[in-house]
């Protein structure tokens, strides 16, 4: 399965866009047939039956991967995620069903590949923006099976839409200056101190 489709990409946005895959639909299909075929076959009261029925269609959905969006947008300087779960849509009664998070843009460090492990599949794989604030966020609520390859070549097409690298360079080289800096600053501090102690020396000779 694709990790996530790029629907739009400008020099200034980037709009990654994320699907339930055939698993999620295969799962609800199957769970949602063993509902029908326990009503069908089932000599309960048609409550029992619709009971049977709504059950596993909530088992099925609840089970679903979400709809999930990423927008990068260099012009406002924001990342904004937004995720939309059709079980939560229903359960509130179409109330509620997106969840939406805003990250500054400047502050993103950098992003990796981190490995999850998927419950009954294996592992899996999901992008993680890394903060300046050291906090880290992923891209996804869901890690992908079996496709790193995918999220790896997703890592690099962000690192040049948002010229990470460069970014990285720059900061790197700050904290070089920084360094010598401090550095430099030490020295100087050392020698203030060999001067103060030798005109201390001089004037202990003076007195005497």
């Amino acid at each position: 399965m694709v990790y996530m489709v790029v629907e739009k990409h400008t020099a200034d946005v980037l709009h990654l866009k994320r699907s339930p895959g055939i698993r999620s639909w295969s799962l609800l299909v199957g769970i949602a047939s063993v509902g029908l075929a326990a009503a069908y076959y089932s000599s309960d009261s048609v409550l029992w039956k619709l009971f049977y029925i709504t059950g596993c269609l909530f088992v099925a959905l609840q089970n679903m991967e979400e709809w999930e969006d990423a927008v990068f947008d260099k012009s406002k300087g924001k990342i904004e995620l937004k995720t939309f779960s059709l079980y939560t849509k229903i359960l509130t009664l179409w109330r509620k069903g997106h969840d939406k998070v805003l990250l500054d843009l400047r502050h993103l460090r950098d992003i990796s590949v981190q490995e999850e492990k998927v419950r009954y599949l294996g592992k899996g794989y999901v992008l993680v923006l890394r903060m300046a604030t050291g906090f880290s966020h992923p891209l996804t609520q869901n890690a992908t099976i079996g496709g790193q390859s995918d999220v790896e070549a997703l890592v690099a097409l962000l690192k040049r839409f948002l010229e990470l690298e460069a970014l990285q360079h720059h900061l790197e080289e700050e904290e070089e200056d920084c360094d010598e800096d401090e550095d430099d600053f030490e020295q100087l501090g050392v020698e203030g101190d060999d001067e103060s102690s030798d005109s201390r020396d001089d004037s202990e000779l003076t007195s005497q």
